[in-house]
């Protein structure tokens, strides 16, 4: 029997394996993905399709990848609509109008399943076509057959990285801080029960209501969690919100979102950009290779600083389910009410800074 030829580990190429792997699971992620959305588009249609006619499309108020987010009114209650660019002749092939139609199916058919007071409500979406216009300040507008949009609730209070930078110059009260943490953790835990991975949670993609109340949004590269681990993988988001998993382009789960919290909560503690004096490459090498995570003050009081080290942690299978997460906050902030005057997070709303 012919023996087989041994290699050395030492010669190996990883990264090539890595590459070639990650192609692989591309190629069989799209082909999945676009069988699920041509069924889904062919059958389920009335399930998030609105009417436009009942569309007001007002101004800007922020720039995407691939398109707008307009505010707007739909059958006389204020949302915000995200206007995707799906096939201009900038974004290149036919490949990549599909896959980008592919994407817009994937974020709608996630967040459609999606109510929890913590996460922005989807109200419905509209794919354009030739003959379809919708109403503007300005009088209608045509919807090219290339734009779609998905409408969501309207939330006045903006980004949480806004407020945060708002407020860098003064700490937030305790009370605040344990608040927005709780909050975010709790609608992160409903979005892990229902089996979905964001894959892109940071302080941009939080957003607050009128009474700061934590509101996830932007499911655009959101998964359902796969049942092989290594059905999700590559880089999504922000470097230094990233774990080390997924710096690597390794297979990961929705522990990647637990290390992103922990970014989160210390940024909403310091009310500061973590690794702010690194550039990208310099974070991600750091985070990977020597463990560096953003240097934690030493007013932070000991059972929250202990709370992001644990989210945080490089291995993942040592990171906290978000529902323990919720619980540890929880207790710290009974603990703190005990000391300072009773603080109920349930009952709490409407007290934040401006």
């Amino acid at each position: 029997m012919e023996e087989k030829k041994k290699i050395r580990a030492d010669k190996i190429d990883l990264k090539k394996l890595d590459e070639q792997l990650e192609r692989y699971l591309n190629r069989v992620w799209t082909k999945q993905a676009a069988e699920e959305s041509r069924v889904r588009v062919s059958a389920n249609n009335a399930e998030w399709e609105i009417d436009p006619s009942k569309l007001v499309v007002k101004d800007i108020i922020a720039h995407g990848t691939f398109g707008l987010v307009r505010r707007g009114v739909y059958d006389g209650k204020d949302v915000a609509v995200k206007l995707l660019d799906l096939g201009t002749e900038s974004l290149g092939t036919e490949a990549k109008a599909a896959s980008l139609w592919n994407a817009f199916i994937q974020e709608v058919s996630v967040w459609i399943k999606l109510d929890h007071p913590n996460v922005t409500k989807f109200i419905g979406a509209i794919r354009g076509t030739p003959e379809l216009k919708i109403k503007t300040d300005e009088g209608e507008m045509r919807m090219p057959s290339n734009v779609c949009c998905i409408v969501a609730e309207y939330l006045p209070g903006g980004t949480l990285k806004s407020y945060l930078i708002k407020n860098r110059l003064r700490q937030l009260p305790f009370k605040v801080v344990m608040q927005l943490a709780l909050e975010l953790a709790r609608g992160l835990s409903y979005i892990h029960s229902k089996k979905i991975v964001h894959r892109d949670i940071k302080t941009d993609n939080i957003l607050l209501d009128k009474n700061h109340n934590v509101k996830i949004t932007e499911f655009g590269v959101s998964r359902v969690e796969a049942l092989n681990p290594n059905e999700i993988t590559g880089q999504t988001g922000i470097v230094h919100y990233m774990a080390p998993e997924v710096l690597r382009y390794e297979a990961y789960n929705r522990k990647c979102d637990v290390y992103s919290f922990g970014i989160c909560l210390w940024e909403i503690y310091c009310c500061d950009i973590p690794y702010s004096k690194l550039g990208h490459f310099e974070q991600a090498s750091s985070a990977v290779n020597k463990n560096t995570r953003p240097k934690i003050p030493r007013r932070c009081p000991s059972s929250l600083s202990e709370v992001m080290k644990k989210c945080w942690d490089a291995d993942p299978k040592n990171r906290p389910e978000m529902e323990e997460v919720a619980r540890m906050l929880e207790a710290i902030g009974t603990s703190h009410g005990q000391h300072q005057g009773c603080f109920c997070f349930s009952r709490h709303r409407g007290t934040l800074m401006k």
